[in-house]
């Protein structure tokens, strides 16, 4: 990985820092259901603080598409990043570019916050527009990257405002980026990737990237079973992209020549309806039912899986094993993703996941806490799995 600045490079001390964050957290009702993206930035933030920097946050939240909408604004999220800071105040301001915005970081003290209205009301900033990112740069002597789960975004505040400043990562950015770095570019061996998820079209690039690059590919949820068609497989009912049987066809000779061991299901957990409760029946993978669907890996290919990860250095996982949402079909999930922690907390695995399923998923397990490194980017952690350059993490770079 190429070197990047940290915030051990800066000297924060009466300088306007501008830290790029994610605040875009889920909301339910008005409030707030998972603060942990707030959580995540609080160390960046108070070590600046600490350090006399002038504190300049910077944000986007939901999809305004250019257009001041009061639902999303971010000041109801200054009392939550707050809190999260242990009480500390953070003054808003209605703009992120306007003489009030000017004004409002010029009477920063040292150790000062402030957060500035989300970036998504100017079309300026999604168009990554030069004169945008140019009057956002305004307000700051440097500038921290944050926000991980943005960085393949190539936004104004993401990367057209590290044009300008001096950039370094923050603590979560440095983090991340040294997670994925040991996961993929770097990685003790064997090792191995777990991908779930629905289709296998939505990580047709992710799984061309991993075939070369993992010893082992474990592959489950729906996607299992188009790779299950394309072997003359009957999968009855089940999700299932038969017009991508060649494309699965073509994705197991490429593990073939690079030497990477495909691991597909042995045996399901199948029901005749998508709901809590159904009623679950498991079977031999080649003996499902014309009228029943595959909702969970089955007992033998769960132990099967997760008595192979004894012998694995590194995981990276993306995607749950089956419908861990339904009430009886989080079974197979859960057991791998118990296993991966408890060689993770003995010491054994370096693992590294990501992506919104995934994190439900192995909160469910009660896994979550025990892996090595959780990511909460969605779409930048599958552009990474799919081997992909990011751009905010580019504008990083040194």
């Amino acid at each position: 990985m190429a070197s990047f600045r940290t915030l051990d490079d800066l000297s924060p001390k009466g300088r306007r820092v501008l830290v790029r964050v994610d605040l875009n957290v889920p909301m339910r009702d008005g409030e707030i259901s998972d603060a942990s993206r707030i959580e995540r930035v609080a160390e960046t933030l108070t070590s600046l603080a600490d350090g006399g920097a002038r504190v300049v946050v910077m944000s986007h939240f939901g999809r305004p598409r250019g257009r001041v909408t009061s639902s999303m604004s971010l000041r109801p999220l200054a009392g939550p990043l707050s809190r999260a800071l242990g009480g500390r105040a953070v003054g808003f301001v209605a703009d992120c570019i306007c003489e009030d915005a000017e004004a409002a970081v010029a009477a920063l003290g040292d150790g000062d916050i402030l957060l500035l209205e989300n970036l998504r009301f100017h079309p300026g900033e999604e168009n990554n527009d030069p004169a945008f990112a140019e009057a956002l740069a305004r307000l700051g002597d440097a500038y921290v990257g944050e926000a991980f789960s943005a960085a393949h975004r190539a936004h104004a505040s993401v990367v057209g405002v590290a044009a300008h400043l001096p950039a370094y990562a923050g603590r979560l950015m440095q983090s991340e980026l040294e997670a994925l770095d040991g996961a993929l570019e770097n990685p003790k061996r064997p090792l191995a990737a777990v991908i779930g998820g629905a289709k296998v079209s939505s990580k047709l690039e992710v799984l061309g990237n991993l075939v070369g690059r993992v010893d082992m590919l474990i592959i489950g949820g729906g996607m299992a079973n188009t790779f299950l068609h394309a072997q003359g497989i009957a999968v009855g009912k089940s999700l299932c992209e038969r017009d991508m049987a060649e494309t699965a066809r073509g994705i197991m000779g490429a593990a073939e020549a690079a030497g990477c061991e495909v691991i597909l299901p042995t045996d399901g957990v199948t029901a005749t309806r998508f709901a809590d409760g159904a009623t679950r029946t498991v079977t031999a993978i080649d003996a499902v039912a014309e009228d029943a669907m595959i909702l969970d890996i089955g007992p033998d290919s769960a132990a099967a899986i997760a008595a192979r990860l004894e012998h694995i250095a590194t995981l990276v996982w993306n995607g749950p094993l089956g419908a861990f949402e339904l009430d009886g079909f989080d079974h197979g999930t859960n057991l791998v993703a118990r296993a991966a922690a408890r060689l993770s907390r003995d010491g054994r695995l370096v693992s590294v996941a990501g992506g919104g399923d995934t994190v439900a998923a192995l909160a469910n397990a009660g896994a979550l806490e025990d892996f090595s490194y959780v990511s909460t980017a969605g779409g930048a952690f599958l552009e990474w799995l799919e081997g992909k350059p990011l751009p905010g993490v580019a504008a990083l770079q040194t």
